[in-house]
C-alpha cells in the first residue's frame, strides 16, 4: 500500500467519504443510540454498502467478493471511523468472516461467505470471557456428543460483550476441547446458527454506540462439519484472525481520531477568547502540532501494516501489534486533547466531539490495549 494511496484507493476514499457524508453522518449514530434501535445499524444502508462491494473487498471472487486487498478495505474502514458508522465491519468481515475464510472447509465457505459479501448475512465471533483481552483464557467447554459436540459457556467481548451477536445469523464460537483455561493448545472454533437450542443472546447498549450482546451457551449442539480449522489447534487460526482484525480496527481508529483532530483545528480557528482566536495562543498551537505529528506517525504504521497483510509478509503479527499499540496511544491523546480544547461545550452530549472520545476509549480496549500489544510486540521480537 505504501504511504501514498494509489489511484484506485484514492477513488475508493472519495466515493466512501461522499457516500458516508450523505448517508451516515455522525448524527445518525446519535439517533440510533437515542432511539435504542433494536438493530443498532441500518440493514438497508449495509445492503447499499454491499452493492458497492465494501463487505466483500477482501474475499475471493469465487465466494462473491471483490478479490481486492486489505489496503482497499483499510481506506473504507478509515472513512467509516470518521463518521462513527455502526455497521458490522469488525464483527462480520474482520472477525467472523476472516475466521471462515482462513479456516472453514470449502462447502462451509460457499455456504456463508456469499451472504456476507452481499450484505444478507451477519456474522459475530464469541471469544472473550473476561474484562481484558486474553485470547487463550477460554473456559467454555466443547465435549464430544455422538458425531458432533456439545458446547457450554458464557461469552462477552471485553466489557462490551459480543459485537453484533443480537443480529447475527451465525456466531463463530471459540471453545475448549482440551486443556485448561489459559492454555494455548486445546482451542477449537465452531459455527453456531442463531436460534440454536441452548443459545441465549441478550442485547446490551454500549457507551460508544457499537452494538453488542451477552451470549450464553447451554448444551448447544455443533455438528462436526461446522468446525472451523483444526480441532484443538484453533490458536493458530485465532492469531491470524486477530491480527487482521487489529489492523482493520486500527484503520478505523485512524479515521476517528483524524476527524477529531480536524474538528479541533477548525474550532481553534473559529473560537474567540479575550477578543482573539484561541488558535493564536502559543500553548494550544504547540499541542496541536504535537497531535499532528503523532497522527501522521500512526497513519504510516497503519498503512505499513495493511501492506504487510497484502504482501503476505512474515512480520504481520509484529505490524498488527505495532499498529494497534500506536493507534491506541494516539487515539487516547488526540481525543482527550480535542475534548479539552473544546472547553466546557466539549463535555456536553450535544457537542459531537464527545462521541469521538467515547468511541476511542472503547476501541482502545478492543482486541487488546496498548500495553498488551507492546508486550506482544516485544515478545515477537525476542525481547
Amino acid at each position: 500500500m505504501g504511504l501514498i494511496l494509489s489511484e484506485d484507493q484514492l477513488l475508493i476514499r472519495q466515493t466512501a467519504r461522499s457516500f458516508l457524508a450523505d448517508k451516515s453522518p455522525v448524527s445518525r449514530m446519535r439517533e440510533l443510540r437515542d432511539s435504542e434501535d433494536e438493530t443498532g445499524f441500518s440493514r438497508e444502508l449495509w445492503k447499499e454498502m454491499a452493492e458497492m462491494g465494501w463487505p466483500g473487498i477482501i474475499f475471493p471472487e469465487e465466494y462473491g467478493g471483490a478479490g481486492m486487498g486489505y489496503g482497499e478495505l483499510g481506506v473504507v474502514l478509515e472513512e467509516c471511523g470518521r463518521v462513527l458508522a455502526p455497521e458490522p465491519f469488525l464483527s462480520t468481515v474482520l472477525l467472523g468472516g476472516s475466521a471462515v475464510l482462513l479456516g472453514a472447509t470449502d462447502p462451509l465457505k460457499k455456504d456463508l461467505l456469499p451472504g456476507v459479501c452481499s450484505g444478507d448475512r451477519i456474522l459475530a465471533m464469541a471469544f472473550q470471557e473476561q474484562g481484558r483481552f486474553d485470547p487463550h483464557r477460554v473456559s467454555t467447554k466443547a465435549t464430544r456428543d455422538g458425531d458432533g459436540y456439545r458446547i457450554d459457556g458464557h461469552k462477552q467481548f471485553v466489557q462490551q460483550f459480543v459485537l453484533d451477536a443480537h443480529v447475527a445469523d451465525q456466531i463463530v464460537v471459540v471453545a475448549r476441547t482440551s486443556g485448561e483455561s489459559g492454555d494455548r493448545d486445546g482451542l477449537t472454533l465452531f459455527v453456531i446458527d442463531a436460534g440454536a437450542d441452548g443459545l441465549t443472546v441478550q442485547r446490551n447498549h454500549m457507551v460508544d454506540g457499537r452494538n453488542a450482546a451477552e451470549v450464553e451457551l447451554e448444551g448447544v449442539s455443533a455438528a462436526a462439519d461446522r468446525v472451523v480449522g483444526q480441532v484443538d489447534a484453533g490458536a493458530e487460526l485465532l492469531d491470524a484472525v486477530f491480527d487482521r482484525a487489529a489492523i482493520g480496527l486500527s484503520a478505523e481508529m485512524l479515521g476517528t481520531f483524524d476527524e477529531a483532530f480536524e474538528r479541533t483545528l477548525a474550532y481553534l480557528k473559529d473560537r474567540e477568547q479575550f477578543g482573539v482566536k484561541i488558535g493564536t495562543f502559543q500553548g494550544l498551537r504547540h499541542r496541536a502540532a504535537d497531535m499532528f505529528c503523532e497522527l501522521e506517525l500512526a497513519r504510516s504504521v497503519v498503512r505499513e501494516a495493511l501492506t504487510a497483510l497484502d504482501e503476505g509478509r512474515d512480520d504481520v503479527p509484529q505490524m498488527a501489534s505495532a499498529a494497534k499499540a500506536r493507534c491506541s496511544d494516539v487515539s487516547s491523546q488526540i481525543t482527550k486533547e480535542a475534548l479539552q480544547m473544546h472547553g466546557g461545550i466539549g463535555m456536553t452530549d450535544e457537542e459531537e466531539i464527545g462521541l469521538f472520545f467515547k468511541r476511542s476509549k472503547a476501541a482502545e480496549m478492543t482486541l487488546g490495549d496498548a500495553l498488551y500489544h507492546r508486550d506482544r510486540y516485544a515478545s515477537l521480537r525476542g525481547f
